[in-house]
């Protein structure tokens, strides 16, 4: 049962920056106020059983607020067809604040160099006369094409640091946009995150374009573009060299000096503890996570994406899709040094940008995004308006602030940049399970397992003992709503594992792992390499905006074909075993659940 209240109803806010385009056929923020000064809106807050708090504004008030949100001004101000939405809006500049690095550490300040009253205007795309850019893999360049890189991130060094182009100032858009330096519009007590939602990939797609695009005009080149860091394969599974020449501009000191040797493989899975394998068993591991990140726990939008977020919501209360999650975040804090009190650069987002190796390593993230889109016919961009809506700000080559919408970049192409085509070993990879499915039963004291053997007790965590702190790894079993589903039934709907109610300090690194039916008590738990593998949680450093309340993240996990491949379809139960890996963290309960986008 939900819990609601309406406080008290306020004056719409208004952006003073965003100044209206000719299209509203109003001249000046001036005229906009008097147009909204007038109007009110109530918003009804509710918290539900599981204390997660999901505001919504009244139907009847929700294009008032809307027209007087200068994030919109424009055509979607009176486009009917988003009057109810609620995107999220690019913030107003002129409200910036300091960043949190930690709960109790220091801030930084790392707002853009806005002056103000400023003119915004509306993103549009490259001709298409345009030579395409092609993103090469970074393992694969040439020295000509070193040079040239070199040379575009040495000018944008140079650059003053009050110069939007400059390359403290592109690394502080992250820090600004992921630290809690930004409110959302109309709604002050919350910040403006771009992690753990639908927008991760949007947002960083965008900032790469103008990124890349002011290196190319930097060095009077148009067609340049930026390397992708092709750790999905196992060439590119390692920090690439480039970045590594201690005399080269690409090179950061702040980073872990172990992962800075090119010969040193990355871990894909890396729990900040480095375990020596040898290199076959180290590439089947990545391999196998990303198979699992990219195609059978991400058959769902929101499983690759993240989860919905709108205006008013607090990103940490909805969910990360499946790529951001890991590898991502495990790869920042790979690259991260260990021994700086934040873990930076790469390890916190408000250094991250700091190092060049970010974009590079975004890049392929951003791959990630042209990829999925292949791997099937129902893996597609959401058509929901409060995604295509969603819109952030940007300076971009001329230093002319653009204002960008979602939509305005879901087609590559369309933005006159591709990839290096190389092979994508992951793409069939298969796992191993550890145990075979007729012995499960002698491990866990649970009575409906198919093919099962007289039960050998083995300690079970009940459900009714969440919320816990998971300081060790433990086992429940978790009832399941649906079985023996047919091969359409499951096509239609995804069956997901939910972990819920995750409380945990946002300035540290907390990762943990989640397994599915993982027998072996004795050994070390399930990895990537194994069938009963099914995810991970992860979280690099960071804080939202200050003051801002605690929050309970949630986890999703696709696990139709896992269950598949451990023949537990017909199962009325599936036990769960989550296990610590970083960080102290709190759960507040498990489910199974079955979505159907």
């Amino acid at each position: 049962m939900a819990a609601c209240f309406s406080p008290a109803t306020g004056a719409i806010p208004t952006n003073p920056l965003l100044r209206p385009t000719s299209s509203t056929g109003l001249k000046s923020p001036h005229q906009l106020l008097a147009f909204t000064s007038k109007r009110r809106i109530s918003r009804i807050s509710c918290t539900s059983s599981d204390g997660i708090r999901n505001d919504r504004k009244a139907p009847a008030t929700r294009r008032d607020l809307l027209i007087g949100m200068g994030g919109i001004y424009g055509s979607a101000a009176l486009d009917p067809s988003i009057a109810f939405a609620d995107p999220i809006q690019p913030p107003d500049l002129t409200k910036c604040g300091p960043a949190s690095v930690t709960t109790t550490g220091p801030t930084v300040q790392c707002c853009p160099p806005f002056k103000g009253p400023h003119n915004i205007i509306d993103f549009k795309l490259p001709s298409p006369r345009e030579l395409v850019r092609t993103r090469p893999a970074a393992h694969l360049v040439d020295k000509a094409y070193i040079k040239k890189y070199e040379r575009a991130i040495q000018l944008m060094r140079s650059l003053p640091d009050d110069d939007p182009r400059s390359f403290k100032q592109q690394a502080d858009v992250h820090c600004a946009y992921c630290n809690g330096a930004y409110d959302q519009i109309g709604f002050p007590e919350t910040g403006l995150q771009v992690h753990f939602s639908w927008i991760f990939f949007p947002f960083h797609r965008l900032y790469l374009y103008f990124f890349e695009r002011i290196l190319g005009k930097l060095i009077d080149d148009p067609t340049f573009a930026l390397p992708y860091w092709n750790w999905d394969s196992p060439p590119g599974m390692n920090m690439p060299a480039i970045f590594t020449d201690p005399n080269s501009p690409l090179y950061d000191p702040i980073r872990n000096p172990t992962h800075s040797d090119p010969s040193f493989m990355l871990d894909l899975d890396w729990s900040r503890e480095d375990i020596v394998v040898s290199p076959e068993e180290q590439i089947k591991s990545n391999l196998n996570l990303m198979n699992t990140q990219m195609v059978s726990g991400a058959k769902k939008r929101t499983l690759f994406f993240g989860t919905p977020l709108k205006a008013g919501d607090a990103a940490a209360n909805t969910g990360q899709g499946s790529i951001e999650r890991s590898p991502h975040m495990n790869i920042h804090i790979w690259t991260g040094d260990p021994k700086q009190a934040h873990t930076e650069d790469m390890g916190n987002f408000y250094s991250a940008g700091r190092d060049p190796i970010f974009y590079c390593h975004h890049a392929n993230v951003d791959r990630m995004w042209d990829l999925w889109k292949t791997l099937g016919p129902r893996r597609t961009d959401f058509t929901d308006p409060d995604w295509l809506e969603a819109a952030f700000v940007f300076y971009d080559e001329d230093k002319n602030l653009v204002r960008c919408k979602v939509k305005d970049c879901l087609d590559s192409r369309k933005l006159n940049y591709d990839y290096q085509k190389v092979p994508i070993p992951w793409l069939d990879t298969k796992r191993t399970p550890k145990a075979k499915k007729k012995t499960l039963a002698n491990a866990f004291a649970t009575e409906k397992f198919a093919n099962a053997a007289p039960p050998k007790k083995r300690e079970l965590t009940p459900l009714s003992a969440f919320p816990l702190v998971l300081n060790k790894a433990i086992s429940v079993v978790v009832p399941r709503g649906k079985r023996s589903r047919s091969v359409a039934e499951k096509e239609e709907e995804e069956e997901i594992l939910v972990v819920e109610g995750i409380e945990f300090d946002r300035g540290n690194v907390v990762k943990f792992d989640v397994a599915l039916n993982d027998e072996d008590s004795t050994g070390a738990p399930a990895g990537p390499q194994d069938t009963e593998f099914a995810g991970t949680f992860v979280n690099v450093p960071h804080r939202e905006k200050a003051g801002a309340p605690s929050f309970k993240a949630v986890l999703r996990l696709g696990i139709t074909d896992l269950l598949d491949d451990l023949g537990a379809d017909d199962d009325d139960t599936v036990v769960v075993t989550l296990v610590p890996k970083v960080g102290e963290v709190k759960i507040g309960g498990l489910k199974i659940d079955y979505i159907t986008d």
